[in-house]
């Protein structure tokens, strides 16, 4: 059964900080790509940020200079370091893996999501 449990999320003043974990199960980690999605109230969900099995990374023109993602194989952990916050980055944050594989197969799973509040 695959698994993506996402933690980190909470209230946080605007410029402050956040570390989300997203733990993968279930999976072969290290042949997913993973990634960061978005989702505020009455919009559509968006890319936040991706990280390939080779950790080359990707991130929406929004957050660039101020989030990182990153990815630890050993653990079958992804994380994304949330700095410099704004009150427009408040949404619902998603943890996804994507893999397209001629070989393996394509799969595409979604953990539950956590909430992440930028608020004073």
């Amino acid at each position: 059964q695959v698994q993506l449990v996402e933690s980190g999320g909470g209230l946080v003043q605007p410029g402050g900080s956040l570390r989300l974990s997203c733990a993968a199960s279930g999976i072969i980690f290290n042949s997913y790509t993973m990634g960061w999605y978005r989702q505020a109230p009455g919009k559509q969900r968006e890319l936040v940020a991706t990280i390939t099995s080779g950790s080359s990374s990707n991130y929406a023109d929004s957050v660039k200079g101020r989030f990182t993602i990153s990815r630890d194989n050993a653990k079958n952990t992804v994380y994304l370091q949330m700095n410099s916050l704004k009150p427009e980055d408040t949404a619902v944050y998603y943890c996804n893996a994507v893999r397209r594989s001629p070989i393996m197969g394509n799969a595409n799973y979604w953990g539950q999501g956590t909430q992440v509040t930028v608020s004073s």
